[in-house]
């Protein structure tokens, strides 16, 4: 099969993957991270994976381990070093998945594009949907092959940070959205993190990431579209934020299904905003 599978869309299903999946120039990374409020940690050599498929470690390779914050961003050049050691080519056709379904794929779908790489998209409905369709799996394998030629062209436009958030508060042509449950946006549940206030950015709107899901699948673009619409009425550049940068990537997702190209994610979302004492909040 030609090697110049191009993707041309966010999400894809477990059909067409399969469909796919002997593109010379197609590669399946792996990117399952457990949920912040899971205690789950199985050891790599028990775990499934789509057959092929190679481990893309969102937490301690692919987040700046020097950061003060969880799942920092890494620079341009340390993203491309660690790319290209798991054997990532710049001409990769990427699809991106996780065990839960959605969750931890968005993220790293959002980093490739932050890194100047379109040629990507997320599974709909991750390894779960893979094995209810029946598509081959394997036991986790370490990657010992070749490095890559993997390069990265930051675009910054897709990323802000507190001071820029600061700033959005008072501006009325950006609607912040935050993918956290509503109970942590409204402060009424505690927060999973020791020593980090509860509540919200002020003026902003709830968008919890699990009301995009269906079946641990992305809602139907109808569906997606009446959510955005109530959420940001005004169809406003949208600051997409959470509690650590993980789940904000759903909602950016969303927005991309929908078109929508005036969008940023909070990189240190309510992890920074919540332990900075002197930024504002409200309940």
């Amino acid at each position: 099969m030609k090697n110049n599978l191009k993707i041309n869309k966010p999400l894809v299903s477990v059909n067409w993957l399969y469909q796919h999946k002997d593109a010379t120039n197609l590669l399946v990374l792996d990117t399952t991270i457990k949920k912040v409020t899971s205690n789950e940690s199985a050891p790599q050599s028990e775990k499934k994976q789509v057959k092929g498929a190679r481990f893309f470690d969102l937490k301690k390779v692919f987040s700046n381990q020097h950061a003060l914050l969880p799942n920092t961003c890494l620079s341009a050049e340390k993203f491309e070093e660690e790319a290209r050691k798991i054997g990532i080519n710049k001409n990769a056709a990427i699809i991106v998945y996780d065990a839960i379904g959605i969750y931890s794929a968005p993220r790293a779908w959002w980093l490739f594009k932050l890194m100047g790489f379109a040629n990507v998209a997320v599974l709909d409905g991750g390894l779960p949907a893979w094995e209810k369709a029946g598509f081959s799996i394997e036991s986790f394998a370490t990657y010992s092959g070749k490095q890559g030629d993997f390069k990265s062209k930051y675009q910054k436009e897709l990323m802000c940070d507190s001071s820029n958030v600061f700033s959005a508060i008072s501006d009325a042509t950006i609607q912040l959205l935050d993918a956290r449950s509503k109970g942590r946006f409204y402060g009424t549940e505690p927060e999973p993190r020791a020593a980090i206030r509860g509540g919200r950015i002020p003026n902003s709107n709830s968008m919890p990431y699990g009301s995009l899901l269906e079946d641990g699948q992305m809602k139907s673009e109808s569906n997606l579209r009446a959510i955005f619409k109530e959420t940001n009425p005004g169809a406003k550049k949208m600051i997409f934020t959470c509690g650590s940068g993980i789940t904000a990537c759903v909602l950016a997702l969303g927005a991309e299904m929908l078109k929508y190209t005036n969008y940023a994610v909070y990189d240190g979302s309510w992890t920074e905003w919540g332990s900075l004492y002197h930024l504002p909040i409200e309940k």
